[in-house]
Parts: structure tokens; sequence; C-alpha cells
């Protein structure tokens, strides 16, 4: 595992990151989120992401993320990891629950760290801009968490590049720079680079790139169609039946092909193609097993792309 670091900030961040947005809910087997928590953390991942709404039930996540720490990371092993917690998507009913108003989430960071009973988190983010809030406002509250004691660093998620900058400058002024933004980034989903990765590049702040596998689009499971009990077959699920097109199985095909060229699976590849660009700090996965942690990491054992294998995967991805 390598480290880079995040922005122009003295943070550094391991290539790939952990995110418990699923399968460490209330409902899920905490030995199984607790099994694949150890394995990282030996296996060099040393950063670990979580929500307030992460569950289900929401919160339960972090809940279960803080017994994990308290069963495995006492003392010293605290301060080798980095912990994030977000605020910005409904996480109870009434006024004061949702979006990027001060109370909202300044009372969000309060519940997370006793949901978590830690001191302070390394990383706290506003999850989504708020249409009805000004940015000041909610990067006002940002910086109070780190004045605070509560945050050592802050951040932003799914804010256009417009909208990052002008949280990127509020932010600069208030004294507390933004860290990092943490963006959805696949192969499938490139909307980073019509502007996004540019501003950040030229502010100094980092990116972390969520959903790289396009949830679990990116893999071997959907090169026939759609199996039983994916995620595509759930109607709950956040992969919807219709994004699962015949023109996007072609591509998945076309792109497992080069994959299996390169030694390694569709996933895999798909992990590394976003690492290829400087800008991207690390890149946040999910696992239900240890296995598929495993798995995910062995793509680390090749990093390096071809001009060929750029081409056409170039060639595929625009076709």
């Amino acid at each position: 595992m390598e480290y880079n670091r995040c922005g122009k900030s003295g943070l550094l961040l391991p290539q790939i990151s952990l995110g418990l947005w699923h399968n460490f809910g209330s409902v899920d087997n905490f030995e199984n989120g607790e099994s694949i928590v150890k394995e990282a953390f030996d296996k060099g991942i040393t950063h670990f992401d979580l929500a307030n709404n992460y569950g289900p039930e929401p919160g339960s996540a972090e809940t279960n993320f803080g017994k994990i720490m308290k069963n495995n990371f006492q003392g010293n092993l605290r301060d080798q990891m980095v912990i994030s917690t977000k605020a910005g998507y409904t996480m109870w009913e009434g006024p004061y629950g949702d979006w990027g108003g001060r109370k909202y989430l300044l009372s969000s960071l309060d519940q997370s760290l006793k949901r978590m009973d830690l001191d302070y988190v390394d990383i706290f983010y506003s999850h989504r801009p708020d249409p009805e809030t000004p940015i000041e406002e909610t990067m006002m509250a940002l910086d109070h968490a780190v004045r605070s004691g509560k945050a050592l660093y802050v951040g932003i998620s799914n804010y256009s590049a417009e909208q990052t900058k002008v949280a990127v400058a509020v932010l600069k002024e208030l004294g507390t720079p933004c860290l990092i933004h943490q963006a959805k980034y696949s192969m499938l989903q490139r909307w980073v680079e019509e502007g996004l990765l540019d501003v950040l590049e030229d502010k100094g702040v980092g990116c972390i790139a969520f959903s790289p596998l396009a949830q679990g689009l990116l893999t071997d499971k959907y090169l026939k169609g759609i199996p039983e009990k994916s995620r595509a077959s759930n109607p709950n699920g956040h992969l919807k039946r219709e994004e699962v097109t015949d023109e996007k199985i072609q591509k998945l095909i076309q792109l497992n092909e080069i994959a299996k060229n390169r030694n390694q699976s569709l996933a895999q590849m798909a992990l590394v193609w976003l690492m290829k660009d400087n800008r991207i700090t690390s890149v946040l996965i999910g696992a239900s097993s240890v296995g598929q942690l495993n798995n995910n990491l062995d793509s680390l054992q090749n990093l390096i792309f071809s001009a060929d294998e750029i081409n056409r995967i170039a060639h595929v991805l625009e076709s």
C-alpha cells in the first residue's frame, strides 16, 4: 500500500480506503464487518469512511464501527487511523435533520462522535450542497467543527465544480482549508472530468472517488445480464434495473477482455484505472467479505497501463 498526499495538506491517505456505506449496519452480521475492518487495517488501509445515515438503520454503521474500534483499536492505534463522517442527507424527521444548515451539521457531528465513542473525527464532510442554505453558513459550520476540536479537517461531497470554487474560497477565508472532495467517479460515471478535477488541482484540494465500481456494475456479475440477488435485481437498491442496458453490457464485455489480458478482473482494472490520474488521492471501496476486500486489494499488483490499453479503454467508453 502506498500513501498519497491529500492536495497540499500534510495528510496522507492510502491508495484504497474502506467505506462503510453497505454491510456494516444493524441488519448485517457484526462479526463479518469486524473481520473486514481488521483485515483492511492489517493490509495497510488506514482510512475508514462513514456518514451519519449509513446503516440501515441510519446511524448503526457508526455504532458498529465504534464497537469495532473498542474491541480492536485501543490506545495509540487510533493515531494510525483516519476516520471520516458526513452529514447532509436525511438523518432524522423534522426540520433540523437534513441538508446543510449549521444546526443540523453540528448536532449531527455530536451524535456521530457519541455513536462511535470518539473524541474527534479526522475528516468531517458536508455530504451534499443545500440549495436553500447559503454555502457560507455550511462552510462556517465546518470551520466551527475544526475550531471546536471535533474534527481535524473538513471536506465536501457531491458539490459541482462551481459550488466547489465557492466553498473552497469561503473556507480559505475562514482559515480552515478544504482538505478533500468526495466525488462519485468511475469508468461509467465521469462527470468529475468536466471541470471538477481541474478545480481541485488548482486549489490544492484532494479527491477521493466513491462508487468506483458503479454499484457493482463494473464487475463480472453483469456480463450475462442481471443475476438473481444482485443489486440491480433489488427494487430498493441503488443500482436500478433500467441502468443495466444491453449497450452497457456490451461495453462491460469488451472491458472485461482488456482486463483479462492484464491478468486482472474487471473490478480490479476499474479501480486502478481511476488511480492513473494523480489528482485522485484515494479510491473508496466497499466490501461484503474479507475475500472481496482482498480481491480488490490485489488490483494494486498491476497499476501500469500501456498506451494501447488506455486507448482501447477510451474507445470502449466513448463508443
